[in-house]
């Protein structure tokens, strides 16, 4: 079947993790073609309907992070066009996108997330919205993008200026959040499975976008030294966020944990619904450690968008 079934990759588009994007999509598209399927790479652009409609695939392999291919719209669209895609669906974008969303959507149902609140960066200028230290971060943005952490120590000024960089100066609104000490923490999910834990140690200030995507920046320890019942609660937590916001194929549940409280400790920060795809990418690395090659990821990945 392989060889006549058209698999087209979306990828690129204009989000700040378009770079990102691009990387993922070339490796899913190199994975596909070893594996026999006929693959359209498409970057996309404000046409891409059009050049979906024109190259008539018979499934979309969306590799697009951000906005506007994880937030929804790009799904809302292939709905639209009655065309299959991969991973989840418009409303668990929509929702999974949106960290206010995803807490309203999960802790309801035991699943322990940090508190804070939605704030207009203006306020900052005036005054902290928490006790600090605390994080800001933009409501809908993936891969650490737009994370400041505030400290007393730290070179923001107390209250923040209006001249220092950082995510106030580019997003109306933004999530503050009390900071957790601790260790950083993910776990993938490919279908109804929780495939392991992933411990991430950068090697200097915390796990930004940088820290993600430069090679040597980050150390990580796959499976991760956790006790046995952290380990278990990072996997029954990312499988249950996965299941209640109704992700398909992979998505990727990221924590921090205070290794000062135990399990109490371990708090659930978001999930991805489009995790990466790159050499450097957790959900294929968690993959490769319980005998999962890319390709065979890939693949998975395919067939349950077919299912």
């Amino acid at each position: 079947m392989t060889a006549s079934f058209h698999i087209l990759v979306l990828m690129g588009g204009w989000s700040a993790e378009r770079e990102v994007s691009l990387m993922s999509g070339a490796g899913v598209a190199d994975a596909l073609e070893s594996l026999g399927y006929c693959v359209t790479r498409l970057d996309m652009g404000r046409d891409v309907a059009a050049r979906i409609a024109d190259a008539k695939p018979d499934l979309v392999f969306n590799a697009l992070h951000g906005t506007p291919g994880e937030d929804g719209s790009v799904q809302g669209m292939l709905d639209l066009m009655g065309i299959r895609y991969t991973h989840s669906g418009m409303v668990t974008s929509v929702i999974a996108v949106d960290k206010q969303l995803t807490k309203q959507a999960l802790v309801p149902h035991g699943i322990r997330m940090p508190g804070g609140h939605v704030i207009k960066s203006e306020s900052l200028y005036f005054g902290d919205p928490l006790a600090r230290p605390y994080v800001l971060k933009p409501v809908n943005e993936g891969s650490s993008v737009g994370v400041a952490i505030v400290t007393a120590e730290g070179n923001y000024g107390e209250p923040i200026g209006r001249d220092v960089a950082g995510p106030w100066q580019e997003f109306e609104e933004l999530l503050a959040e009390p900071f957790i000490r601790g260790r950083e923490l993910t776990t993938a999910v490919l279908g109804g499975r929780a495939l392991g834990v992933t411990e991430l140690k950068p090697k200097s200030g915390f796990y930004d976008y940088d820290a993600k995507y430069t090679e040597g920046l980050t150390e990580h320890v796959c499976p991760a030294n956790v006790p046995p019942a952290i380990a278990e609660a990072c996997m029954d937590m990312a499988l249950k966020a996965h299941k209640l916001l109704g992700c398909r194929g992979a998505s990727r549940s990221d924590f921090r944990w205070d290794d000062e409280k135990g399990v109490e400790g371990l708090f659930l920060l978001e999930t991805n619904t489009q995790p990466g795809m790159t050499p450097l990418s957790l959900v294929p690395e968690q993959a490769k450690a319980i005998g999962m090659s890319y390709a065979e990821l890939v693949d998975a990945i395919v067939k349950e968008a077919l299912d």
